[in-house]
């Protein structure tokens, strides 16, 4: 079970990282303005099922290994916190725009949700992300197979959120975070504190003895 001190840090941190821009937030962004509010939201759906993909990775690859090993628990804490930080730094530097124009492309509903689904589980980027940043909210004396899937579906189910209410209110969405370069920059600020923050606190996390 995961302790309420742990979801109260969890819980600010992936709602803070989910809403930074990024090709699946895109993706649902283009579908709901192309093809409607639905395929927005199937869209979502499709990247929240990639994001159980990666979190099952992560059970696999990571729960037997940390628990067995103080050596491969300083090599995940010390890789993690490197690109964590990493992540925060390019993300304060990349200026980019988000281009979000309508596709003249129909989709069905399914076709959304698939290649929602493709975009996340093919991402590379996710996947290391998702290694990197849910060890440092395990518990070691616990259950780190379990700690660790319950919070990846925990992150999936809050990034369905968001990107579910951008389907729904995709107009307005479209505005606010495009087109409105001081929301563009605080989102940028915001996403890019959080990782270097979280890979300076899991630079600094112990290992808890058994």
């Amino acid at each position: 079970m995961i302790d309420t001190s742990v979801l109260a840090a969890f819980v600010p941190a992936a709602l803070a990282l989910n809403v930074a821009p990024g090709p699946d937030s895109i993706y649902t962004l283009k579908r709901s303005i192309s093809d409607g509010q639905t395929a927005g939201v199937m869209a979502a759906a499709g990247t929240s099922t990639g994001c159980l993909v990666h979190t099952t990775a992560a059970v696999l690859g990571l729960s037997a290994l940390l628990k067995a090993s103080a050596l491969a628990f300083t090599v995940v804490k010390f890789a993690g916190a490197a690109y964590l930080v990493y992540l925060g730094v390019t993300t304060l530097r990349n200026r980019e725009e988000f281009e979000i124009a309508p596709d003249e492309e129909n989709q069905s509903h399914t076709e959304s949700f698939r290649r929602a689904f493709t975009i996340n589980v093919l991402n590379p980027k996710v996947a290391v992300f998702f290694l990197a940043f849910l060890p440092q909210f395990v518990d070691s004396g616990g259950s780190f197979g379990l700690q660790i899937f319950t919070l990846g579906v925990l992150f999936g189910c809050l990034g369905f959120c968001y990107q579910a209410t951008l389907a729904v209110f995709s107009s307005r969405a479209r505005r606010v975070i495009t087109e409105r370069k001081a929301v563009r920059d605080l989102l940028r600020y915001a996403s890019a504190s959080v990782l270097v923050g979280f890979g300076v606190k899991l630079l600094l996390e112990k290992r808890v003895a058994h």
